[in-house]
């Protein structure tokens, strides 16, 4: 099974330096009874292009992956864009063409890229997205700390392990099928 996500050890010092340097951006946070925004804030923190190369890597076919605090009931959502082939309405036929050349999305060495300018002079692309919303469960992330104090930096880790977690257990089916 494919891991639609997961984090780049490399940069763990790095993040936990973010982090430190970043503490005004959990201002709203400390000492929050529901650790969202605390858990939000971390995984903000955590991936492109805030950090860059980010602590968190995803598969090629994710283009972005956001959670926020849901305005409704103030729970955790993931919001996640991935690269998807073209529907079957667009490639049973090619009619809708009119010898324009349309192209999909561009690939270096599998990399799934967004077309340059030269790319977009020479021919018409059509990509396809699959936006992808849903809740996350916030059973396993740890509690918002109280303050910038001591263990923000191994709370801001967890937090972003657990949705690391939940996001490959939301998006990798999906992502596997994908790849047929």
């Amino acid at each position: 099974m494919t891991k639609s996500f997961w984090l780049d050890e490399e940069y763990h010092d790095a993040y936990g330096e973010w982090v430190r340097r970043g503490l005004p951006e959990f201002d709203d946070s400390w000492g929050d009874i529901a650790p969202v925004l605390f858990a939000c804030t971390a995984w903000w923190m955590a991936i492109p292009p805030r950090m860059t190369p980010g602590y968190v890597r995803w598969h090629r076919r994710v283009v972005s992956a956001e959670c926020y605090r849901n305005t409704w009931d103030g729970t955790l959502t993931a919001r996640a864009e991935l690269v998807s082939p073209l529907p079957a309405e667009l490639t049973c036929s090619r009619e809708w063409w009119h010898d324009r050349g349309w192209r999909e999305w561009p690939q270096t060495f599998g990399q799934f890229l967004e077309p340059s300018d030269h790319d977009l002079a020479r021919a018409p692309h059509v990509r396809t997205l699959l936006l992808v919303e849903a809740p996350l469960p916030i059973d396993e992330l740890p509690p918002a700390p109280p303050g910038p104090g001591d263990g923000v930096v191994d709370t801001a880790r967890r937090a972003v392990r657990v949705l690391t977690r939940e996001l490959n257990d939301l998006l990798t089916p999906i992502i596997d099928r994908l790849e047929g």
